[in-house]
């Protein structure tokens, strides 16, 4: 990579992510972000360039791993890791070689069909009890089992034993109505792996048959630890990781970053920066609530989380360098999930650009002077524009 020959010193980098930031029209012609008040943001924009960033590629729907990888300099294309690896190294799970580790969603089953996949996201305090249950569930044909809860309805499954694979068939059809597929072997490799699971999940639908909500799960995201260059080695920047969500915290810690432990939410993440700002040069941290209000279609609640996100900018400004503000991917509450749209993009330096904005929205980021990048550029030209890039060639 040639970025490696051309490092030096420069100024520090913080990397703002706001999950599921841009939208679509909801009110007229007005996105979320067009309809909130973001006095703090729109103030940046008249002073800095804007742009849009693009996830994947063109027409591709990113997940948030591979959204979130591209945003960290690694090509998705190229680094295809499942998002259970991710949520697993993100509740500081001890993964072994040859682990398959799962994300899943607690969910709620009627007649044999999901009508809700995220069992309405109950309190975690409510998946801390569902797991213990599960607990039970230890063993199956020499497989050990380990469960770890997470977050509302997420947790974590991880199949510990010999010649197990993670080519299985998710059983997320991924929308409700339908009912939850079979766990079927995606190649012969596969059918031990699959036989467990069925075993799985036949012993946990027991478990969960009597609870009003969450009486059923479902799997996703199967995945080894893969290898992966390190972010430090990879760009020359000591990294800081934070997140209040494991798989977010879990794919800081892929990539080699420091991820404190004790993040539970946006205000706890900023002040861990804060404690650890002259230790680090490259800081990442993450915030949520966007992408839930777009994943539930509620926009009113999305503007809600857009303009709590903004009182938060002075605080982030306060701490020096150059700080960018983009999401991994856009979550519209018009279509109530990831879309791959154009992500607007803002960075705090005259050196990226001129200013060519009024707000901080996705018509007047479109027309901005960073223009249409891919998310995988973005760390090459935050190194640029801290001035830790050297002269190509004579």
């Amino acid at each position: 990579m040639i970025y490696k020959e051309l490092l030096s010193e420069g100024d520090k980098i913080i990397l703002v992510v706001v999950d599921g930031l841009g939208g679509l029209p909801v009110v007229g012609s007005f996105t979320e972000l067009e309809l909130a008040n973001l006095p703090n943001l729109n103030s940046l924009c008249k002073r800095y360039p804007v742009g849009v960033i693009e996830p994947v590629g063109a027409g591709i729907t990113p997940g948030s791993g591979p959204a979130h990888l591209a945003l960290f300099g690694y090509d998705p294309l190229e680094y295809r890791i499942g998002r259970g690896i991710l949520e697993a190294l993100g509740l500081d799970m001890d993964i072994k070689e040859g682990d398959i580790a799962i994300r899943c969603n607690f969910a709620t089953l009627k007649d044999g069909k999901i009508v809700d996949r995220r069992a309405g996201r109950i309190p975690t305090e409510e998946n801390l009890r569902l797991v213990d249950m599960l607990k039970d569930i230890n063993e199956v044909d020499g497989v050990e089992i380990v469960w770890k809860s997470g977050k509302e309805h997420r947790f974590v499954l991880v199949l510990r034993g010999e010649g197990l694979s993670d080519k299985i068939m998710e059983t997320d059809p991924g929308k409700e109505g339908l009912e939850p597929h079979e766990p079927e072997p995606l190649e012969p490799s596969a059918e031990k792996t699959s036989r467990v699971l069925k075993k799985v999940v036949e012993r946990a639908r027991e478990i969960l048959k009597g609870e009003e909500r969450a009486n059923f799960f479902l799997m996703r995201g199967y995945a080894k630890r893969p290898n992966i260059e390190p972010f430090s080695e990879r760009w020359g920047l000591k990294p800081f990781g934070t997140a209040s969500y494991p798989m977010y915290r879990g794919l800081a810690k892929l990539v080699g970053m420091y991820v404190p432990s004790d993040t539970p939410d946006f205000e706890s993440e900023l002040k861990a920066i804060e404690d650890n700002y002259e230790d680090f040069d490259f800081f990442y941290i993450h915030y949520k609530d966007a992408d839930k209000a777009g994943e539930d279609g509620d926009w009113k609640k999305k503007v809600e989380s857009l303009e709590r996100f903004d009182s938060y900018i002075p605080r982030i400004m306060s701490l020096g360098g150059v700080v960018a503000i983009t999401g991994d991917h856009n979550t519209p509450a018009l279509l109530r999930s990831h879309s791959w749209h154009y992500v607007p993009l803002l960075i705090t330096s005259l050196k990226a650009g001129v200013p060519t904005a009024w707000t901080f929205c996705e018509r007047e980021a479109i027309r901005g002077s960073l223009g249409i990048r891919r998310s995988v550029e973005l760390i090459p030209l935050l190194l640029a524009v801290s001035g830790r890039l050297k002269r190509f060639g004579a």
